[in-house]
């Protein structure tokens, strides 16, 4: 384009009039211009060109200073990190040390601080729950203590010297408590063993030997509690009125209270109300329950609450049975097929049978125990109404002489005042010894 606006202009400012020999002289001269113009603007191109080039040039030379200068400052670098750490790893500065070793302590001590209170807490309410139970065990063994332990000091005062006539006493009481004769003879047997092998002259320390003795006569395992934590089947039996039904629904409550997913079979079918009575403590525990009508098959009801109780993924069933003792033949076959129908159905299941007897009968008691031993494997005792009897004894009675261990005690109407059985707190709550 400039090459054509040159040519206009040259055009524009040789104006020469037509004539003869003008038109040639005319192509001549413009032709002259255009070459010019060409070799002016091909000049100009060279020149730019070589000047893009020298700018290149210089740009290349810097960028390859910038490149050296930075790879050596890495390789310095490098090289200084290299030496002053050989094993490979960064050193913090002192006081970068000393803080973070500070803040890992402090996170530490506060850790430990928090476990330590929640572990002092948890002690605190189960020593408060403890000795509130404790309390009223005392309470409610007052009159077995008058009837024991009153009798038992009224012998250690009177006596000075351990002799024959101090055995034959001491001995008279503690039949006469409900202890019974097994019991009583295995205790005196003891206490003259120890007497005799360490000597002992005074009275007095013969009462803590008696004391011990009786512990070791009611001593229960450690898994007596096992099916807590086992898929089980616990079937409940029972003459009527010993509190049965009741502490099903007070064992069902505290069962859930621990986690534990519990139902309830009614199997009692014969006795009028005992359903209702069982659907209202399961209600007041908040644990399902399987029943059906009055006079129902039990071994159809205890079918039916394992076929829920797999189907669910409950943790306890708790089963309550008949308490038919006139006809035990009847009893005998209804336990059984309950126990076949269990054994087929649910064969991987812990089982447990408890009989729940009246404390306030004594030696009735220990009848019904035989009994109902003779049609079921009895595997633990639940002992009620401890609060109003004086024949608390036969608690000591039973389990010396059936070998059947008293698992739970119950001293009162209220879902907590039935508790698993302890051997040291029964007997210390029996003599009033403080804790």
């Amino acid at each position: 384009m400039a090459l054509f606006g040159l040519f206009r202009k040259k055009k524009d400012e040789t104006d020469v009039p037509e004539g003869p020999g003008g038109s040639e002289n005319l192509v001549e001269s413009d032709t002259q211009d255009i070459q010019d113009a060409i070799s002016s603007e091909i000049k100009q191109e060279e020149a730019v060109k070589e000047f893009e080039e020298e700018e290149q040039e210089e740009e290349n030379a810097d960028s390859v200073n910038v490149t050296g200068s930075l790879q050596g400052s890495i390789r310095e670098a490098v090289f200084e990190e290299i030496s002053s750490n050989e094993d490979g790893t960064e050193e913090k500065e002192p006081e970068v040390e000393e803080e973070l070793e500070n803040d890992e302590m402090y996170m530490d001590t506060m850790q430990d601080d928090i476990q330590e209170a929640v572990a002092t807490e948890v002690e605190k309410s189960e020593g408060k729950e403890k000795k509130g139970f404790f309390k009223r065990l005392v309470s409610g063994l007052t009159k077995t203590r008058d009837n024991i332990a009153n009798g038992i000091d009224s012998i250690f005062s009177s006596f000075t010297k351990i002799d024959e006539d101090f055995y034959e006493e001491l001995e008279e009481v503690l039949v006469m408590a409900d202890i019974g004769i097994h019991a009583t003879t295995e205790i005196l047997e003891q206490l003259r063993k120890r007497v005799k092998e360490e000597k002992i002259k005074d009275v007095a320390e013969c009462k803590q030997i008696l004391i011990d003795s009786i512990k070791e006569q009611m001593h229960v395992e450690k898994n007596a509690y096992d099916f807590e934590d086992k898929k089980s089947v616990v079937l409940f039996i029972g003459v009527n009125g010993v509190g049965k039904t009741t502490s099903i629904g007070k064992l069902s409550s505290q069962l859930k209270k621990k986690g534990k997913k519990v139902l309830v079979a009614a199997a009692d079918t014969f006795r009028a109300a005992a359903i209702e009575q069982l659907e209202e403590w399961t209600n007041r525990a908040g644990v399902d329950i399987i029943a059906q009508q009055e006079g129902s098959d039990p071994a159809a009801v205890v079918f039916d609450a394992l076929a829920s109780a797999k189907a669910k993924g409950t943790d306890i069933l708790l089963v309550d049975t008949a308490g038919r003792l006139h006809n035990k033949k009847n009893l005998m076959e209804e336990l059984k097929k309950i126990n076949r129908i269990i054994d087929r159905e649910y064969p991987d299941a812990y089982r447990e049978t408890f009989i729940v007897l009246d404390g306030t009968t004594g030696q009735n008691a220990m009848a019904q125990a035989k009994q109902f031993s003779e049609v079921a494997d009895i595997t633990g005792i639940i002992l009620t109404k401890l609060d109003g009897t004086a024949k608390g004894g036969i608690a000591i009675a039973i389990q010396s002489e059936l070998k059947i261990p008293v698992k739970y005690i119950g001293i009162g109407e209220k879902i907590d005042d039935l508790q698993k059985f302890n051997a040291d707190d029964f007997v210390e709550a029996l003599f009033e010894v403080e804790e």
